[in-house]
């Protein structure tokens, strides 16, 4: 790669006072609430894919609240608070993205949610059923919604659902449009006169007394007066001790189905199966919780177990008995740990890591943004 010309640097590249590496819903939501306190900076995002294709594009569209056995698991791991403190950061982080985006250009749907179990799942069934009553108090105290699961076993018939005889209800969760979403958020940043560069791989990031120097994979070099490193599920390419794994999702969606009973989103299996009706299709994905060690992985890709899962279970449980055809399938990277909170850190004065959403993006990379730019100017230099 040649270097950068004069018009190059001067117009698109120069020294930017903010560089933010990734432009998913964090590093987006980061650039436009610095630009928001910083109406002059010179913001720069740069971006390895043509667009944000590692969870923000390619995630199943729900709102992320989650479900009542998942919620049971995480009381398990952590202590109430810590739990209430996440379900809260959930709920108010989708307030924030509908105030930021707006309903109607991510076509925000509050169509609840439902838990499927199947027959194999009484056991759990059970244990959640008797959870109810704790669950909403639970709830109640962190979003100061009431009574948001109830038994709701009835709707298995309306739906046409296999090998099921039990659900429950949640109503906290929600449904958008992914691409919308995305697309509204690059085009406020544009507006917004913020600088994104696409396929471009960062290689090294080494902050300096008054700068940290920005590798490119093009043989390019960006010295920026700040750095917010927003890749999640990539990070450990740019950071290699931080605390977080990257973690294969794999996703298909059917051709339109005629007469497709199943409407709204559903969770199955902890959260490990998730499906939804879209433009009467089904959307399906999940199953890495069968091959953990496998999708332990930053690359894309199909793994043939998951894959025969994910068909079983479409034609087992989401349509007995009726034909479909699958338009296509994609997977995403998520970025998880042990703890679910995600890691909001100042490495050095001029570097913050904004990473580890824990399945959660929608829900809560909004406010990690916002959250990454409070850490970032917490006693920052001045240039």
């Amino acid at each position: 790669m040649p270097n950068l010309s004069y018009w190059e640097q001067n117009t698109f590249i120069g020294r930017p006072d903010l560089l933010i590496i990734g432009s998913g819903i964090v590093g987006l939501t980061a650039a436009l609430e610095y630009r928001r306190r910083f109406p002059t900076a010179k913001i720069l995002i740069v971006e390895r894919s043509p667009i944000a294709a590692g969870g923000s594009t390619r995630n199943a569209g729900f709102a992320c609240f989650g479900s009542i056995s998942e919620i049971l698991e995480d009381l398990e791991n952590h202590d109430e608070q810590t739990v209430i403190g996440l379900i809260r950061s959930r709920w108010e982080g989708l307030e924030r993205l509908r105030q930021l985006v707006g309903d109607q250009q991510m076509q925000y749907q509050a169509s609840g949610n439902y838990e499927v179990f199947r027959d194999q799942d009484e056991e759990l069934f059970r244990k959640c059923l008797a959870a109810i009553p704790d669950m909403n108090e639970l709830m109640e105290t962190a979003t100061g919604q009431r009574l948001v699961f109830k038994e709701a076993s009835r709707a298995v018939t309306d739906f046409g659902l296999g090998q099921t005889q039990q659900l429950i209800w949640n109503k906290a969760e929600g449904m958008i449009h992914t691409g919308k979403m995305m697309h509204t958020l690059l085009t406020l940043a544009r507006k917004a006169d913020i600088q994104i560069l696409n396929g471009v791989t960062v290689t090294d990031v080494l902050p300096q007394n008054n700068q940290v120097s920005v590798s490119l994979n093009n043989d390019w070099e960006i010295k920026s007066n700040h750095v917010i490193v927003a890749t999640n599920g990539f990070a450990r390419q740019i950071l290699p001790d931080i605390a977080v794994k990257p973690a294969r999702n794999l996703v298909l969606i059917t051709e339109p189905i005629i007469g497709l009973k199943v409407k709204g989103a559903f969770h199955c299996d902890g959260g490990y199966y998730y499906f939804r009706n879209i433009d009467n299709r089904i959307l399906l994905g999940g199953g890495r919780h069968l091959d953990p060690e496998t999708e332990e992985t930053d690359k894309f890709g199909e793994n043939k177990l998951i894959k025969k899962s994910l068909i079983n279970f479409l034609e087992t449980v989401i349509l007995p008995e009726q034909s479909f055809n699958i338009d296509r399938w994609w997977s995403g990277i998520l970025g998880v740990g042990i703890q679910k909170k995600p890691i909001i850190e100042k490495y050095h004065d001029r570097l913050v890591v904004a990473v580890r959403m824990g399945g959660m993006g929608v829900a809560i990379g909004s406010s990690v943004g916002v959250a990454a730019v409070d850490e970032l100017i917490s006693g920052k230099p001045d240039s």
